[in-house]
Protein backbone atom coordinates (compact mmCIF):
# COMPACT_ATOMS: atom_id res chain seq x y z
CA UNK A 1 0.00 0.00 0.00
CA UNK A 2 2.76 2.06 0.97
CA UNK A 3 4.26 1.79 -2.66
CA UNK A 4 0.81 3.18 -3.86
CA UNK A 5 0.63 6.43 -1.79
CA UNK A 6 4.32 6.72 -3.17
CA UNK A 7 3.62 6.39 -6.28
CA UNK A 8 0.57 9.07 -6.31
CA UNK A 9 2.45 11.50 -4.48
CA UNK A 10 4.99 11.45 -7.29
CA UNK A 11 2.49 11.78 -10.05
CA UNK A 12 2.10 15.41 -8.41
CA UNK A 13 5.71 16.35 -9.20
CA UNK A 14 5.58 17.56 -12.31
CA UNK A 15 3.65 17.38 -15.44
CA UNK A 16 -0.07 16.76 -15.66
CA UNK A 17 -2.07 13.91 -15.30
CA UNK A 18 -5.91 12.34 -15.82
CA UNK A 19 -7.53 11.64 -12.62
CA UNK A 20 -10.86 10.31 -14.06
CA UNK A 21 -13.85 9.50 -11.59
CA UNK A 22 -15.51 5.89 -11.22
CA UNK A 23 -18.32 4.93 -9.11
CA UNK A 24 -18.25 0.95 -9.04
CA UNK A 25 -15.94 -1.78 -9.43
CA UNK A 26 -16.76 -2.18 -12.93
CA UNK A 27 -16.11 1.38 -14.14
CA UNK A 28 -12.87 1.30 -11.79
CA UNK A 29 -11.50 -1.87 -14.05
CA UNK A 30 -12.35 -0.68 -16.70
CA UNK A 31 -11.11 2.91 -16.53
CA UNK A 32 -7.65 1.06 -15.22
CA UNK A 33 -7.82 -1.53 -18.71
CA UNK A 34 -7.67 1.95 -20.65
CA UNK A 35 -4.54 2.82 -19.17
CA UNK A 36 -5.44 5.47 -16.80
CA UNK A 37 -2.34 6.14 -13.87
CA UNK A 38 -4.45 6.71 -11.19
CA UNK A 39 -8.28 7.05 -10.17
CA UNK A 40 -10.43 8.94 -8.04
CA UNK A 41 -14.05 8.29 -6.31
CA UNK A 42 -17.48 10.38 -6.83
CA UNK A 43 -19.56 11.32 -4.17
CA UNK A 44 -22.53 11.83 -6.57
CA UNK A 45 -21.68 8.92 -8.54
CA UNK A 46 -21.31 6.79 -5.73
CA UNK A 47 -24.93 7.94 -4.36
CA UNK A 48 -26.17 7.39 -7.53
CA UNK A 49 -24.83 3.70 -7.49
CA UNK A 50 -26.53 3.34 -4.68
CA UNK A 51 -30.45 4.95 -5.41
CA UNK A 52 -29.55 8.24 -3.52
CA UNK A 53 -28.75 12.03 -4.23
CA UNK A 54 -25.54 13.19 -3.37
CA UNK A 55 -24.29 14.38 0.18
CA UNK A 56 -26.77 11.48 1.20
CA UNK A 57 -24.09 8.22 1.51
CA UNK A 58 -22.67 7.32 4.56
CA UNK A 59 -19.29 7.22 6.08
CA UNK A 60 -19.55 3.48 6.39
CA UNK A 61 -20.56 3.23 2.56
CA UNK A 62 -17.67 5.21 1.36
CA UNK A 63 -15.25 3.02 3.52
CA UNK A 64 -16.77 0.11 1.79
CA UNK A 65 -17.02 1.18 -1.75
CA UNK A 66 -13.37 2.63 -1.23
CA UNK A 67 -12.53 -1.36 0.23
CA UNK A 68 -13.74 -2.55 -2.70
CA UNK A 69 -12.39 -0.53 -5.56
CA UNK A 70 -8.86 -0.73 -3.87
CA UNK A 71 -8.90 -4.27 -3.56
CA UNK A 72 -10.30 -4.47 -7.24
CA UNK A 73 -7.51 -2.41 -9.32
CA UNK A 74 -3.67 -1.90 -8.58
CA UNK A 75 -3.63 1.94 -9.37
CA UNK A 76 -3.78 4.49 -6.73
CA UNK A 77 -7.12 5.51 -5.85
CA UNK A 78 -7.83 9.58 -3.91
CA UNK A 79 -11.01 9.39 -2.00
CA UNK A 80 -14.09 12.22 -2.42
CA UNK A 81 -14.50 12.36 1.65
CA UNK A 82 -17.05 15.37 1.21
CA UNK A 83 -16.38 16.72 4.94
CA UNK A 84 -14.66 13.54 6.01
CA UNK A 85 -17.75 12.95 7.73
CA UNK A 86 -17.09 14.90 11.05
CA UNK A 87 -17.95 18.72 12.76
CA UNK A 88 -15.15 17.91 15.06
CA UNK A 89 -10.80 17.21 14.83
CA UNK A 90 -11.30 13.76 16.41
CA UNK A 91 -14.19 12.99 13.90
CA UNK A 92 -11.54 13.81 10.87
CA UNK A 93 -8.77 11.89 11.96
CA UNK A 94 -11.24 8.86 12.76
CA UNK A 95 -12.53 9.21 9.12
CA UNK A 96 -9.33 9.42 7.66
CA UNK A 97 -7.55 6.42 9.84
CA UNK A 98 -10.89 4.09 8.35
CA UNK A 99 -10.38 5.37 5.28
CA UNK A 100 -6.58 4.70 5.14
CA UNK A 101 -7.61 1.14 6.57
CA UNK A 102 -9.45 0.72 3.44
CA UNK A 103 -6.98 1.19 0.90
CA UNK A 104 -6.89 5.37 -0.15
CA UNK A 105 -3.98 7.33 -1.21
CA UNK A 106 -5.28 10.60 -1.13
CA UNK A 107 -8.22 12.01 0.40
CA UNK A 108 -9.54 15.16 -0.07
CA UNK A 109 -11.84 17.59 2.49
CA UNK A 110 -14.10 20.58 1.44
CA UNK A 111 -15.08 23.60 3.01
CA UNK A 112 -19.09 23.47 2.20
CA UNK A 113 -21.01 22.23 5.42
CA UNK A 114 -24.76 20.61 4.07
CA UNK A 115 -26.03 20.94 7.22
CA UNK A 116 -25.84 24.52 7.09
CA UNK A 117 -25.84 24.91 3.45
CA UNK A 118 -22.91 27.42 3.69
CA UNK A 119 -19.42 27.58 2.99
CA UNK A 120 -17.51 27.37 6.14
CA UNK A 121 -15.23 30.46 6.96
CA UNK A 122 -11.67 30.37 6.02
CA UNK A 123 -10.47 30.26 9.98
CA UNK A 124 -13.27 27.19 9.92
CA UNK A 125 -12.30 25.43 7.12
CA UNK A 126 -8.06 26.13 7.63
CA UNK A 127 -8.27 24.23 11.12
CA UNK A 128 -10.28 21.49 9.48
CA UNK A 129 -7.57 21.10 6.99
CA UNK A 130 -4.75 21.00 9.12
CA UNK A 131 -6.59 18.13 11.96
CA UNK A 132 -6.72 16.28 8.30
CA UNK A 133 -3.28 17.52 7.09
CA UNK A 134 -1.94 15.61 10.65
CA UNK A 135 -3.74 12.64 10.54
CA UNK A 136 -3.01 11.92 6.12
CA UNK A 137 0.53 12.40 7.17
CA UNK A 138 0.48 9.63 9.43
CA UNK A 139 -0.03 7.10 6.24
CA UNK A 140 1.32 9.26 3.62
CA UNK A 141 -1.86 9.72 1.79
CA UNK A 142 -2.14 13.04 0.04
CA UNK A 143 -4.35 15.27 1.11
CA UNK A 144 -6.28 17.85 -1.85
CA UNK A 145 -8.62 20.47 0.18
CA UNK A 146 -10.98 21.93 -1.99
CA UNK A 147 -12.53 25.25 -1.61
CA UNK A 148 -16.22 24.73 -2.87
CA UNK A 149 -17.08 28.51 -3.77
CA UNK A 150 -17.98 28.27 -7.22
CA UNK A 151 -20.31 25.35 -7.00
CA UNK A 152 -22.31 27.09 -4.92
CA UNK A 153 -22.60 30.29 -6.47
CA UNK A 154 -19.87 32.16 -4.86
CA UNK A 155 -17.87 33.46 -8.21
CA UNK A 156 -15.43 35.26 -5.96
CA UNK A 157 -12.17 34.36 -6.70
CA UNK A 158 -10.09 36.54 -4.84
CA UNK A 159 -11.81 34.74 -1.98
CA UNK A 160 -11.22 31.23 -3.56
CA UNK A 161 -7.34 31.90 -3.82
CA UNK A 162 -7.17 33.22 0.01
CA UNK A 163 -8.79 30.17 0.61
CA UNK A 164 -6.77 27.73 -0.62
CA UNK A 165 -3.70 29.76 0.47
CA UNK A 166 -4.20 28.85 4.07
CA UNK A 167 -5.40 25.34 3.40
CA UNK A 168 -1.85 25.28 1.65
CA UNK A 169 -0.21 26.64 4.69
CA UNK A 170 -2.20 24.45 6.99
CA UNK A 171 -0.66 21.50 5.49
CA UNK A 172 -2.72 20.16 2.06
CA UNK A 173 -0.86 18.88 -0.47
CA UNK A 174 -2.88 19.23 -3.13
CA UNK A 175 -5.75 22.59 -3.82
CA UNK A 176 -9.12 22.07 -6.19
CA UNK A 177 -11.48 24.97 -6.93
CA UNK A 178 -14.26 23.16 -8.34
CA UNK A 179 -16.45 24.72 -11.41
CA UNK A 180 -13.44 26.97 -12.44
CA UNK A 181 -13.55 27.22 -16.26
CA UNK A 182 -12.17 30.36 -17.44
CA UNK A 183 -8.49 30.21 -18.51
CA UNK A 184 -7.65 33.57 -17.14
CA UNK A 185 -8.97 32.83 -13.76
CA UNK A 186 -7.36 29.36 -13.34
CA UNK A 187 -3.99 30.98 -14.58
CA UNK A 188 -4.06 33.36 -12.04
CA UNK A 189 -5.38 30.29 -9.18
CA UNK A 190 -2.28 28.21 -10.59
CA UNK A 191 0.29 31.17 -10.01
CA UNK A 192 -1.07 32.54 -6.61
CA UNK A 193 -1.42 29.62 -5.10
CA UNK A 194 2.00 27.61 -5.82
CA UNK A 195 0.89 24.31 -5.39
CA UNK A 196 -0.25 20.87 -7.84
CA UNK A 197 -3.74 21.94 -9.11
CA UNK A 198 -6.40 19.61 -9.69
CA UNK A 199 -9.04 21.09 -12.16
CA UNK A 200 -12.19 19.68 -12.51
CA UNK A 201 -13.10 18.98 -16.21
CA UNK A 202 -16.26 20.64 -17.45
CA UNK A 203 -18.25 21.42 -20.75
CA UNK A 204 -16.95 25.01 -22.19
CA UNK A 205 -13.54 24.72 -20.19
CA UNK A 206 -10.59 24.36 -21.38
CA UNK A 207 -9.49 20.97 -23.16
CA UNK A 208 -6.76 18.70 -20.75
CA UNK A 209 -3.60 20.46 -23.25
CA UNK A 210 -4.42 23.60 -22.72
CA UNK A 211 -4.84 22.50 -18.60
CA UNK A 212 -1.63 21.31 -18.86
CA UNK A 213 0.02 24.36 -20.85
CA UNK A 214 -1.39 26.42 -17.47
CA UNK A 215 0.72 24.39 -15.26
CA UNK A 216 -2.43 22.57 -14.26
CA UNK A 217 -1.17 19.13 -12.58
CA UNK A 218 -4.17 16.93 -11.93
CA UNK A 219 -7.38 17.14 -14.02
CA UNK A 220 -10.53 14.73 -12.53
CA UNK A 221 -13.76 14.23 -14.24
CA UNK A 222 -16.01 14.47 -11.23
CA UNK A 223 -19.41 12.67 -11.26
CA UNK A 224 -19.77 13.25 -15.30
CA UNK A 225 -18.32 9.36 -16.36
CA UNK A 226 -21.11 8.32 -13.99
CA UNK A 227 -23.64 10.92 -15.52
CA UNK A 228 -22.49 10.00 -18.88
CA UNK A 229 -23.39 6.23 -18.74
CA UNK A 230 -26.18 6.71 -16.99
CA UNK A 231 -27.54 8.78 -19.65
CA UNK A 232 -26.68 6.64 -22.22
CA UNK A 233 -28.36 3.57 -20.45
CA UNK A 234 -31.50 5.61 -20.35
CA UNK A 235 -31.51 6.10 -23.91
CA UNK A 236 -31.00 2.91 -24.65
CA UNK A 237 -34.03 2.05 -22.29
CA UNK A 238 -36.14 4.82 -24.38
CA UNK A 239 -35.17 3.43 -27.76
CA UNK A 240 -35.81 -0.22 -26.18
CA UNK A 241 -39.52 1.23 -24.88
CA UNK A 242 -40.29 3.31 -27.98
CA UNK A 243 -39.11 2.45 -31.36
CA UNK A 244 -38.82 -1.60 -30.02
CA UNK A 245 -35.10 -1.53 -31.39
CA UNK A 246 -31.37 -2.39 -30.13
CA UNK A 247 -29.34 -0.27 -32.15
CA UNK A 248 -27.66 0.84 -29.04
CA UNK A 249 -25.83 -2.51 -28.76
CA UNK A 250 -23.43 -1.06 -31.48
CA UNK A 251 -22.10 1.23 -28.85
CA UNK A 252 -21.46 -1.77 -26.25
CA UNK A 253 -18.39 -2.96 -25.12
CA UNK A 254 -16.56 -5.50 -26.99
CA UNK A 255 -15.85 -8.82 -25.89
CA UNK A 256 -12.41 -8.02 -25.80
CA UNK A 257 -12.88 -4.75 -24.07
CA UNK A 258 -14.50 -7.01 -21.72
CA UNK A 259 -12.32 -9.29 -20.75
CA UNK A 260 -9.45 -6.68 -20.91
CA UNK A 261 -11.14 -4.69 -18.08
CA UNK A 262 -13.25 -7.71 -16.11
CA UNK A 263 -11.14 -10.97 -16.35
CA UNK A 264 -9.12 -12.54 -13.94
Amino acid sequence: MSSLRERFRALHESGTFLLPNPWDVGSARLLESLGFVALATTSSGLAAALGKLDQQVTRDELVAHVTALTAAVTVPVNVDAERLFADTTDGIADSVQLLAEAGASGISIEDYDPSEDCIETVAAGAERVAAAAEACARYGIVLTARAENHLYGRADLDDTITRLQAYRQAGADVLYAPGLRDRADIARLVEAVRAPVNVLAVGGGPSVPELAELGVRRVSTGGALAWAAYGAARDAARELLGAGTTTFRSRSLTGEEAEAAFGS
